[in-house]
């Protein structure tokens, strides 16, 4: 079946449903109106599709994020359409009589009903991918909110795959899509005006559809070469890293990073890593940059992380599966919440002698404050 026609006016940039019912993979591209490679990734998928010899089980279908920004070329037009995604926000979009008041609030309706009808009419499992680019240089990367199932099927992709930076920011797409049992990543495609940005992210898109399900696609020219092209590009950064740190900002910090960071760079001890309003921001130890802002829109300054091992991350693997999160609940100052399973509820004091890195390797990485004590979260694996 061939897509619809590709007008920017319109939510639904294509789809492809194949005549065996499968999975389903949905690719929104464009939440950030700066960032259109991802449309253009899903065009080239589309027209390959169109040459009628891969065959295709269930159905692929591709959003555009926020067509007025994309339309203007600029990031949002009030708020950021990848914060909003909390449930109380969601549920008031629902009520009866409700009235948008702004463009962001218009496109989060549009594009939930539009990924709630394609998770209906779906004919088996679906897969949600969320498709970016950066203000930086750099690499492209996968991030995902840290679910087995979600490890599993990113390993599929040979570039740098990062956990725990969904759980640093609240209200993104793809956590609210996880919640409701879809498996979700959001690919990295490099920065905004690269060309090579758009080849990464078809190759993503490739290697997703046949990750997911949807194609047989081993020996397809698409997908062996999509993954050899980012292999190549991975270059020497590590395979996994994990995010500790946020670093928040708002437009009275007078935030400004350093240059020459590209959108994965190892630091220094002590190097200069940005400087706001208060002073230098130097790196607190050996480590990595992860999405500086080079762009004059955005909450996030830059995340800090570090490499994972092999070694760690099969441990968090086999702990995991064996259900080991419950022996938590024993260490003194910290108890299960009883409105919530997969969240903890842990006195300040208790992670000077635990670190969170113990609650890390059970996917606890959702880390908020709440009065006098933190909470620790996960989504349900």
């Amino acid at each position: 079946m061939a897509p619809t026609s590709f007008i920017l006016d319109r939510r639904e940039v294509g789809r492809w449903v194949g005549v065996a019912p499968g999975p389903t993979l949905v690719a929104v591209a464009g939440v950030h109106g700066n960032e259109p490679a991802g449309l253009e990734a899903a065009r080239r998928v589309f027209a390959r599709l169109e040459r009628g010899d891969v065959t295709v089980r269930g159905e692929l279908v591709v959003f555009a994020g926020n067509v007025g920004s994309l339309r203007r070329g600029i990031r949002y037009e009030t708020k950021d359409l990848n914060r909003l995604w909390n449930e109380g926000r969601v549920a008031a979009l629902r009520m009866p009589g409700y009235t948008a008041a702004d463009a962001e609030d218009r496109e989060q309706v549009e594009l939930l009903g539009a990924i709630e009808a394609a998770i209906e009419r779906a004919r088996g499992p679906v897969t949600l991918a969320d498709l970016h680019t950066s203000s930086a240089t750099g690499v492209p990367f996968v991030l995902f909110g840290d679910t087995l199932a979600q490890r599993r099927f990113v390993g599929a992709f040979p570039i740098p795959v990062i956990i725990g930076l969904e759980e640093q920011v609240d209200g993104v797409l793809t956590e609210y899509w996880t919640r409701r049992g879809c498996v979700t990543f959001t690919a990295e495609g490099g920065q905004h005006d690269d060309p090579g940005s758009v080849d990464s992210l078809e190759a993503v898109l490739w290697l997703a559809l046949h990750e997911a399900g949807l194609i047989d696609g081993a020996a397809l020219p698409e997908v062996r070469d999509g993954h050899a092209r980012l292999d190549a590009r991975r270059g020497d950064l590590p395979r996994v890293l994990e995010v500790l740190s946020r670093r928040a900002i708002t437009a009275e910090d007078t935030f400004q990073m350093e240059p020459g960071f590209r959108n994965i760079e190892r630091a220094r001890a002590g190097q200069l890593l940005a400087r706001d309003r208060r002073g230098e921001i130097v790196a607190p130890h050996d480590g990595v940059v992860i999405l500086p802002l080079y762009q004059g829109l955005g909450s996030d300054g830059f995340f800090w992380g570090r490499e994972v091992s092999e070694t760690r991350m099969r441990a968090s693997w086999v702990l995991r599966r064996l259900g080991a999160d419950r022996l938590l609940a024993l260490l003194p100052g910290v108890a299960r919440d009883p409105l919530r399973e997969t969240r903890f509820v842990v006195d300040p004091q208790t992670t000077r002698m635990v670190p969170l890195e113990v609650f890390h390797l059970f996917g606890y990485r959702r880390v908020r404050e709440r009065g006098d004590t933190l909470t620790i979260e996960r989504q349900v694996d």
